[in-house]
């Protein structure tokens, strides 16, 4: 009843707010494109910071030499084309004409390359294209050109590397920041330019059209395409409450909902004002990370039992509708070309004690034991929330450490021993997409304080990423995968919670919407 009340209140308040609204305020909104993200934007360099709201602000105001398309495949996006030699050691891309940077300075291929160079510092995949580079240079204006230390025919894929830190171009001025200190210049070639004086962290973004994009001919198709914005204004704003922000939707307050809660999705479906869709058909995989750096999770036995004793519907069913999650036991998103499913551990007590036996071992002794979890991030919130019931059930001390996103992922990423900041489990969920395979993953590499998160280490499981990357045939890649797998399932550098879609909602005079693994906002029309 609760939430019912939220909304009808929320419904009042919008309402009355639109009836009073001048006829010069209702043209203006209706060439302004308001939408709600799944999170607050708190941090605005999307290489320094890979959330998917950091992602969704950079390919607003970035863009990228390479996008995939909505089967992954890379496609040129500022780049005209590229030549291969035939010795596979020299890639040249050509960039198109007419681009150019928010401030009217033209993109030189130097600037790509000071970009690149800073992505690959922090990106995972970024950091296994340039194992094989020998040098990255700016042949001329226009010319970019690798040249490579061996073979390595995923570098476009690594360019075109669609969610959690794609390769955005930004002026060599801004590239040159170091890659452990945040940008500040928003300056992007991107169909969007951000207004830093309407910027109010954690509330709400602001963006007016970039008149001087020059948009590819090509139908938009994912982060690929004719980037065509068809609206003066973006504003990305946040609406904590779940049934507020639906109100707002309902009322025409706002255009879009990245995600709303799902059970409020049928109440949206009802209504012939709103249309919903998949917001990504590969979906998501949900899991719980464990910091393999302090105890009892730096024993994987402890690890191991744990995930033994997950039970995915409890996760699922708290984030997803009936019919959009599945069980998905797998290091890599179910469904997938090459992913092996394992059966599943025995539930009920037995496994239970299993897994108490385990802390035990490990000398476990009632410590307390830290979970962040996020209060405005629905997705991960319930997930988070059926960790900590678990662990209570469990015997464990769990200490649930809950705030807002942004500080949520800033403790995520202190090393320091729980007691002193740190923390030791983190619930969260990647789109399929940006961990589809070996060197797009981040949670799948165990190489010590270099990982994601967590910083897990197994040298067999690092091999076995190196020969994926490295297979000299299609038939040695396809063992490789294999092998990895059943490494990396012994190693648990995660514990699924299983694969889920979400419903994505926005009004029904709004065109456009495509899907992916993030937001993408272009190609919309009101009409």
């Amino acid at each position: 009843m609760h939430r019912r009340s939220l909304l009808a209140t929320a419904t009042i308040a919008a309402m009355g707010t639109q009836l009073a609204r001048p006829a010069s305020a209702q043209a203006a909104r209706a060439r302004t494109l308001r939408f709600m993200p799944q999170a607050a934007l708190s941090v605005l360099d999307p290489i320094f910071n890979p959330t998917t709201i950091v992602t969704t602000h950079g390919y607003c105001v970035f863009d990228t030499l390479y996008g995939a398309d909505s089967a992954l495949r890379p496609q040129p996006q500022m780049a005209q084309g590229h030549e291969v030699s035939a010795d596979g050691l020299t890639w040249t891309i050509r960039l198109r004409d007419g681009l150019a940077f928010h401030d009217g300075e033209p993109v030189r291929a130097k600037d790509c390359v000071a970009s690149i160079r800073r992505w690959a510092v922090r990106d995972a995949f970024g950091q296994v294209l340039m194992g094989a580079v020998a040098e990255i240079i700016a042949a001329d204006d226009r010319t970019i050109t690798f040249r490579l230390s061996r073979p390595f025919p995923a570098l476009l894929d690594a360019l075109a590397k669609p969610a959690a830190s794609p390769c955005f171009m930004m002026p060599e001025r801004t590239a040159n920041t170091p890659a452990d200190r945040p940008i500040t210049d928003m300056t992007g070639s991107g169909p969007w330019k951000f207004v830093p004086g309407e910027f109010n962290q954690g509330s709400q973004a602001v963006y007016v059209k970039n008149e001087r994009y020059a948009p590819r001919g090509e139908p938009a198709n994912a982060a690929t395409g004719g980037k065509v914005v068809n609206f003066d204004r973006l504003e990305l704003v946040w609406i904590p409450d779940g049934g507020t922000a639906v109100a707002a939707l309902r009322t025409g307050e706002i255009d879009w909902i990245e995600y709303p809660l799902p059970d409020l999705v049928p109440v949206l479906q009802r209504d012939r004002a709103i249309t919903t869709q998949v917001y990504d058909p590969n979906g998501f995989l949900g899991f719980l990370r464990f910091n393999a750096l302090h105890p009892p999770f730096n024993d994987v036995k402890v690890r191991r039992a744990i995930r033994d004793v997950l039970v995915q519907s409890d996760f699922m069913s708290a984030v997803a509708l009936e019919g959009d999650w599945r069980e998905c036991h797998a290091v890599f998103p179910c469904g997938l070309p090459g992913v092996t499913e394992f059966p599943p551990a025995p539930r009920g007590e037995a496994a239970m004690e299993l897994a108490r036996a385990a802390l035990r071992e490990a000398g476990y002794n009632g410590e307390p034991v830290v979970h962040v979890n996020p209060t405005d991030f629905a997705a991960v919130t319930m997930q988070g929330r059926v960790t900590a019931d678990l662990m209570r059930r469990l015997g464990v001390n769990i200490q649930l450490v809950e705030s807002d996103w942004a500080t949520t992922i800033a403790r995520r990423a202190n090393k320091n021993p729980p007691a002193q900041g740190g923390w030791n489990l983190h619930n969260t969920n990647f789109p399929a997409a940006g961990i589809a395979n070996p060197a797009l993953s981040p949670i799948i590499r165990m190489h010590g304080e270099r990982a994601w998160f967590g910083w897990p280490t197994d040298a067999g499981v690092e091999e076995q990423v190196q020969a994926w990357i490295n297979a000299p045939s299609a038939e040695a890649q396809v063992a490789a995968m294999q092998r990895l797998q059943v490494l990396a399932w012994d190693a648990v550098p995660f514990a699924p919670t299983g694969l889920f879609r979400l419903r994505t909602a926005f009004r029904a005079d709004l065109s456009g919407v495509l899907q992916g693994p993030n937001p993408f906002v272009w190609n919309l029309k009101r009409g």
